[in-house]
């Protein structure tokens, strides 16, 4: 048979950023227990006393406080560079049957510029191309008979290097757009390889965003 403990868990674990708050010490336990009193009830099917809930947050703030201290936040802490384009466009494009023969002609005329940047993303329907905005002629000629979903300009990226051991502690994205939700910075493409993750962002709010992640892990 479920406890309340187990069920208060379950809860608080469905809302990452009731968790994290949780974990920092900023809830009020007293008025948490009220707010997700008749969830427990629902989820026990019977009634259930309300300091029995606080008792039960009480206990989990610890450990989940340990669990982000100990592991996300070793790993954030050691983050390595923060590298920073400026002036650059996203597109995005319908995936078609022409597409892939377009995409290669783009690395054609990319490979011929070596310090240009670029980041090609492709999904189930749509391909995005992420370049330097200087380039929007040459991009608009080779895909000018694709079907653009979505032009945007004035971005910047933050490119970041991670830990190897970034792949083996769960919760180091959640955590960083987390706090990037929370200081109200919009992402608007994430690109990411095994080890270097970059994101995408409007130029007015490049520089938030980059204070904000050069600061992770110290909090």
């Amino acid at each position: 048979m479920k406890t309340v403990a187990q069920s208060v868990e379950e809860i608080i674990k469905r809302k990452p950023f009731l968790e994290s708050a949780l974990a920092q010490g900023i809830i009020n336990m007293t008025s948490l227990a009220k707010d997700i009193l008749p969830q427990v009830k629902e989820d026990l099917r019977k009634d259930v006393n309300q300091g029995a809930i606080v008792m039960a947050i009480k206990r989990l703030a610890p450990t989940l406080e340990f669990q982000i201290n100990h592991k996300v936040k070793g790993v954030l802490s050691n983050l390595g560079d923060i590298t920073l384009r400026s002036k650059l466009a996203d597109y995005t494009f319908a995936i078609s049957e022409s597409l892939i023969k377009n995409q290669l002609r783009f690395l054609e005329m990319v490979g011929s510029h070596p310090d240009l940047y670029y980041a090609v993303s492709r999904g189930v329907y749509e391909t995005t191309i992420v370049i330097s905005d200087r380039f929007q002629e040459e991009v608009e000629n080779i895909f000018k008979n694709e079907l653009i979903i979505s032009k945007k300009t004035g971005l910047s990226s933050l490119t970041i290097k991670l830990p190897e051991e970034n792949s083996k502690v769960a919760g180091i994205y959640y955590y960083i757009f987390r706090d990037l939700a929370w200081d109200g910075i919009n992402v608007i493409e994430v690109i990411s390889t095994t080890n270097e993750f970059t994101i995408i962002v409007d130029d007015e709010q490049v520089e938030k965003a980059f204070r904000l992640l050069k600061n992770l892990g110290n909090g």
